[in-house]
């Protein structure tokens, strides 16, 4: 088949170089304009549009899916179906109406749960065993098209959202492929999502990332695991936003004897040589990174060594 593939993070990679190695044509690629990134903020081209310029396929960047402009260049180009990973904004039904086989989205959730811009974050946030990727075809309400095909994934204890993301994007992109194979056969069918187990995995901000040392451990190792690397889990400390890197629940894992762990309240720290340790509404984490303001990300202790304080405390 005839496709524009439609995506714009690393995550939406390896959906397209399957493409590219795949017998289909990819004619063009649609992605998000240039924007700000990195340290520095330049003005940077998205991951997609580099690997489509490399390659030296047509991309496009419409500000708005539906500019006239666009439209008439998708219809010009005359794609069979739009392959859609990670692209980044909603589709207007003028432009879903181009392609005779649609736009076709790999979600990385088991839908009906966790639709929209968060799935895999959302499924680290609640503690989910298990997650996978869907195929499906995209319609007007969010993320609720007929599925075409669906994979599973373990969630591993100390997944974080990156890690997931990275093993679901490799495994997706086949599922993304083996996709657009049956449909072009005419051998696979979309089938209706079902009506009861629908969920919603909204985008995190940095607000949600910040952490609460009065839940109980297994949450905030939850939390700091889902925001990482994106937004980032943070704390306050000395007035100034502390991130953090994943926790290690029991505190003496690797580190100090079970009777060395004291009682800690919650957001209070214990430092020693080589762990710092918070306390939580349950039992004490020892944490694993630190990374202050304008500095690099550093192992906790290396962190606590430069503290001037003699009862340090999370705000």
């Amino acid at each position: 088949m005839r496709l524009v593939f439609a995506g714009t993070p690393g995550p939406a990679i390896p959906a397209l170089e399957a493409l590219l190695a795949s017998h289909h044509e990819v004619a063009a690629v649609v992605t998000r304009p240039d924007a700000p990134a990195g340290r520095g903020r330049h003005v940077e081209p998205s991951p997609v549009a580099r690997l489509a310029r490399a390659e030296g396929i047509e991309t496009l960047t419409p500000r708005r899916v539906r500019d006239p402009e666009f439209l008439d260049r998708l219809r010009a180009i005359g794609p069979d179906c739009c392959p859609v990973t990670a692209y980044g904004a909603l589709l207007p039904q003028s432009a879903l109406d181009i392609p005779p086989h649609g736009w076709v989205n790999l979600h990385f959730s088991v839908l009906p749960g966790w639709r929209g811009a968060a799935p895999v974050q959302h499924a680290l946030l609640h503690g989910d065993d298990v997650t996978g990727a869907t195929t499906f075809h995209i319609v007007k309400e969010l993320d609720a098209g007929p599925v075409y095909g669906v994979l599973t994934e373990p969630v591993r204890p100390r997944d974080t959202a990156g890690d997931l993301l990275d093993r679901l994007a490799v495994s997706g992109a086949q599922l993304l492929a083996d996709t657009l194979d049956g449909i072009e056969s005419g051998q696979i069918q979309a089938v209706p999502q079902p009506d009861e187990g629908v969920s919603y995995a909204p985008k995190l901000n940095p607000e949600d990332a910040h952490v609460d040392w009065g839940l109980p451990a297994a949450a905030i190792d939850r939390l700091i695991r889902a925001c990482t690397p994106e937004p980032g889990a943070w704390t306050e400390f000395a007035g100034a936003r502390l991130k953090l890197g994943p926790v290690v629940i029991p505190a003496d894992s690797a580190a100090l004897a079970p009777g060395d762990v004291p009682a800690l309240a919650p957001g209070e720290l214990f430092v020693t040589r080589n762990s710092v340790l918070a306390g939580t509404a349950t039992e004490p984490v020892r944490l694993g990174t630190a990374q202050p303001p304008g500095k690099r990300p550093m192992p906790a202790a290396a962190w606590a060594r430069g503290l001037h304080q003699s009862s340090p405390k999370f705000g």
